[in-house]
């Protein structure tokens, strides 16, 4: 007799092994091993969804004999040196020996019966299936395999959020994949995706969620935010089947809700109406480079076009610096001609960030209707998302900077009021502030204004109404608007960048950050409490995640550094608020320079260079050119500091320059940095 032993699954998870006999970790029946794999890991009695491995998502959809393995260019290993417990590398090694992995998806080419389509599968197992640098490499190496050649794309989910250890960099993905997705759209290029259980945070809010039809499974959870984190919100137990599949079918978040077994029919449905279609940029003249298509012009080392620039002037991770010549000038005034500069070590940093996080939060800086008031002439504010809301979180509206006529629109967190920061509810966003926001930039687009952001945010909103108005959905759209905007974007993180809420105001062209703002994945008291288990960690989070301004110059996330008056910009609002003019102008100048094909294709390279392999090691994140400038209005000139001699300084630069004060030293910094790779964490709530 053969001895059997029960194996008792619980609801989404993995079935790895063929028992003679599974206990449904829903129903408790027991099942015949051999009939739960038949069934496809379904539970017979009570239709229980078992999780299943990226390699069984292929193996029970493609065409037998059909799948044709597709590889992404390496990322970044340990781009922050992470440790918390134990070094990110470990963490790494232990999911891959576990798994048998490289990493949390896989992608390939291959056939449902008989049409043709490229997929990627992720898988829960691998470090909670976390949105990391090589995640968003092989996701967009398979838009991108989708786009030469027309073959619908689909995209299967499984994901806690983003990958903390990756910090920023892993919240930029989110954008690297949406401007992915997003040149399907332009291409008619069919997107399908198929979410299954978890798919939150990070992942939720860009390339799950953007597909054209989305197709769940039964039962399968999807959100921006955790349970977990809503409850702690909101002090109260969710109800039953809160983010659920039949929960999110019927508030409208997804198309379909189908069965495991009826899955490939579906799929064949939808790609026979589809179609493979001629790739856009098929043809001859198109190469591919690291993952990218190119035609038609010069591609650099990642895929980012030269432009007309010298050997100095493309950098392989950092911002491309227009006109930029062997020597390292710019003609927008920048110089990049300097020594390069390391940080200092983790243990340095571990205090001054945390006193960074504390600062960036400090009640009494300046709002976004503080500098709207300060920076812009006759600004006039604008209401409503059109559809029913007006979230007082996000405000924007028409001024003139410098006689020049923009959108601005930004986080308002309410000032030292209580009372107005809960009205203005702490400036996180709901989804009708993402909504007022994506309107407020169409129609920038449609009279030529130039868009400013100012981001001042812990994240984006995590109560339940949030999540039943479509947080997830809200934030990705305004990914892809944003990737492909038809006019100038410029950022200013001016205090706290929370993950995706800040992000859904920061794909832009260029983007700055005050002297004491912080950017990041997830909060350092976040973080803390899932990595370390202990959220007086915070301080040590902080200086893992990297959130400082120099970091992020570093790693290529910020293009300047904007000087506050001492002690921060709370100190001085009023002369805050005239540091940032003189920052923003010259940069709006440059921007307007661009035509609207340049300004695109360098803003969509720009979120493509985030994650790429350039560097394999912390330590090779490196400021590759930094400068300062002290400019003393009562002399009329800029006494240059460091290498390299001021070029191409336009008159209204100068202009704005001698608005400060008799005096003062105005410290302007500029970097072509090379990416760094970097971990997961997720994204303003997690399943986890």
């Amino acid at each position: 007799m053969i001895e059997t032993h029960p194996v008792e699954t619980h609801p989404g998870l993995t079935v790895d092994s063929r028992p003679d006999w599974v206990k449904c970790g829903r129903c408790a029946e027991l099942v015949y091993g051999k009939r739960f794999t038949r069934d496809l890991r379904v539970c017979p009695d009570c239709g229980e969804h078992a999780r299943l491995t990226a390699r069984e998502r292929l193996d029970q959809l493609l065409d037998p004999g059909s799948e044709i393995a597709l590889r992404a260019d390496p990322a970044p290993h340990d781009p922050l040196g992470f440790v918390d417990s134990r070094p990110y590398p470990e963490r790494l090694d232990r999911a891959r020996a576990e798994t048998g992995m490289d990493e949390a998806a896989v992608c390939a080419r291959g056939t449902i019966h008989g049409q043709p389509v490229v997929v990627v599968a992720m898988d829960f197992r691998f470090l909670g299936g976390s949105l990391g640098c090589a995640v968003g490499a092989l996701v967009t190496a398979a838009a991108d395999e989708s786009l030469r050649t027309g073959i619908p794309l689909l995209l299967i989910t499984a994901s806690g959020g983003a990958r903390m250890q990756e910090g920023v960099l892993s919240l930029m993905q989110m954008a690297k994949t949406a401007h992915a997705l997003e040149e399907l759209d332009e291409a008619g290029v069919l997107v399908l995706s198929l979410i299954t259980d978890p798919t939150y945070g990070g992942v939720a809010a860009s390339f799950a969620t953007l597909a054209d039809v989305i197709l769940i499974e039964p039962g399968a959870r999807m959100g921006f935010a955790g349970p977990r984190v809503i409850e702690q919100t909101i002090g109260e137990r969710l109800p039953e089947g809160f983010q659920t599949a039949e929960f999110l079918l019927e508030h409208g978040m997804v198309d379909t809700i189908v069965a495991r077994p009826a899955l490939r029919a579906t799929l064949r449905h939808f790609l026979a109406v589809g179609g493979a279609r001629a790739g856009r940029r098929g043809g001859g003249n198109d190469t591919i480079l690291n993952g990218v298509v190119s035609g038609g012009y010069e591609s650099g080392a990642n895929g980012s076009t030269s432009n007309g620039a010298g050997p100095g002037g493309a950098t392989p991770n950092g911002v491309a610096r227009n006109g930029s010549g062997t020597d390292g000038s710019a003609a927008n005034g920048s110089v990049a001609n300097g020594r390069a500069r390391h940080g200092p070590s983790l243990g340095e940093l571990a205090g001054e960030p945390w006193e960074a996080v504390r600062l960036a939060r400090h009640a009494e800086r300046p709002t976004m209707l503080d500098y709207a008031g300060r920076l812009l002439e006759d600004f006039h504010e604008l209401h409503g998302d059109r559809i029913g809301a007006d979230c007082p979180a996000i405000v924007g509206g028409i001024g003139r900077l410098d006689g020049r006529p923009v959108m601005l629109i930004g986080h308002q967190k309410g000032g030292d009021n209580l009372a107005e920061r809960q009205y203005r509810k702490f400036g996180m966003a709901t989804p009708a502030g993402f909504r007022k926001a994506a309107r407020l930039m169409r129609l920038a687009a449609k009279l030529g204004l130039p868009v400013i952001t100012l981001v001042d945010t812990p994240g984006a909103n995590p109560g339940p109404d949030a999540e039943r108005g479509g947080q997830a959905v809200a934030i990705a759209e305004n990914l892809r608007l944003m990737a492909r905007l038809a006019t100038p974007i410029v950022t200013v993180i001016t205090g706290e960048g929370g993950s995706g809420g800040a992000l859904a105001l920061a794909v832009a062209d260029r983007v700055l950050i005050g002297e004491h703002g912080v950017y990041s994945v997830i909060s350092p008291e976040g973080c803390a409490a899932i990595l370390w288990k202990d959220p007086s960690a915070a301080p040590a989070a902080a200086a893992a995640l990297r959130m400082g301004p120099r970091d992020l110059l570093r790693l290529g996330v910020v293009d300047g550094i904007v000087p506050e008056p001492p002690g921060g910009a709370h100190t001085d609002p009023g002369r805050a608020a005239t540091l940032l003019r003189t920052a923003l102008i010259p940069v709006v100048d440059e921007l307007l320079a661009l035509n609207r094909t340049r300004l695109l294709r360098e803003r969509g390279e720009r979120f493509r260079r985030f994650g790429a392999a350039e560097a394999t090691r912390p330590e090779a994140a490196r400021v590759e050119a930094t400068r300062a400038e002290t400019v003393r209005p009562e002399h009329g000139r800029a006494d240059s500091v460091g290498a390299g001699s001021v070029r191409g300084v336009s008159a209204r630069t100068r202009a704005a320059r001698a608005e400060v004060a008799p005096g003062a030293a105005v410290r302007v910094e500029t970097v072509r940095a090379e990416a760094v790779p970097v971990e997961v964490a997720p994204v303003e709530g997690s399943a986890r």
